[in-house]
């Protein structure tokens, strides 16, 4: 990708590296659980999380989107190499953790089975050693998973700041407010740090720049609902009353009766 056509498509970048990083920490902090209650990461999820060079996954996607979007000219800001190289780092731990999780999956069934044969009488010196292996892999689990939870946790901080200065994308206001529930998920208790970082203490302005991305998308619904959540967060917002007007005018517009009566 040539850096003129990144920087053209700047904001659809970095609405994506916000949307992808929301979906991959879902499913890695999923998996956290999973491994906290029975000891074990699923194979098959880590491995489609991070898929081939032929068909990546979205995890590996997050990571390639970071690099093109944080090693352009424009964003040589520490903050946005920190998260450049924290998203890598995750990329590569998941890839450990699902060679582990395989392992773990199908090797120690195996030797416990193995374990169970009549003839292993023969073999126990051999043999019972090799549970050890087994206690390591699991070891080995538990702290790629708190690496990567470490990790998270960092990048959350890294995105407060270095989103700060993309609050005027309209791209990435129409993510907070379309995919607001799976964001408020994985920011927890920074959610209200990263909308007040992105939107300078002016919560509304991301819910009036969402109905107006929406508006010019032609999904007058969602910018209703969008433009109405602006006006109550700040009712003397003149703004968000024009964006709530113009959305109503375009739903009445758009409604059946008008369109049978024209």
């Amino acid at each position: 990708m040539s850096r003129r056509w990144i920087e053209a498509n700047r904001n659809e970048f970095t609405r994506d590296v916000m949307r992808d990083f929301c979906m991959a920490t879902k499913v890695l902090e999923e998996q956290f659980a999973r491994f906290e209650e029975t000891g074990a990461v699923s194979f098959a999820t880590m491995s489609d999380l991070l898929g081939t060079m032929m068909n990546k996954g979205l995890l590996w996607r997050l990571k390639d989107t970071a690099h093109h979007l944080f090693r352009t000219g424009q964003d040589d800001h520490v903050t946005a190499k920190m998260l450049d190289w924290a998203l890598g780092y995750i990329f590569h731990e998941c890839i450990k953790l699902k060679e582990d999780a395989y392992q773990q999956q199908h090797y120690a069934p195996i030797l416990r089975t193995l374990q169970q044969h009549e003839g292993y009488a023969e073999v126990r010196g051999l043999g019972d050693p090799l549970s050890e292996v087994l206690t390591q892999t699991r070891q080995s689990i538990e702290r790629e998973v708190r690496r990567i939870e470490f990790i998270l946790e960092q990048c959350r901080e890294l995105i407060c700041i270095y989103y700060a200065r993309h609050g005027g994308n309209r791209l990435l206001a129409r993510l907070l407010f379309d995919r607001n529930e799976l964001v408020r998920a994985v920011f927890g208790p920074r959610y209200e740090a990263l909308i007040s970082s992105v939107y300078e203490d002016v919560p509304e302005r991301m819910y009036i720049l969402a109905a107006e991305g929406l508006m010019e998308c032609g999904r007058p619904e969602e910018a209703h609902r969008a433009a109405t959540e602006g006006v109550r967060l700040n009712p003397a917002c003149t703004r968000a009353k024009r964006c709530l007007a113009d959305a109503e005018a375009m739903l009445l517009t758009n409604s059946p009766r008008r369109v049978q009566n024209i």
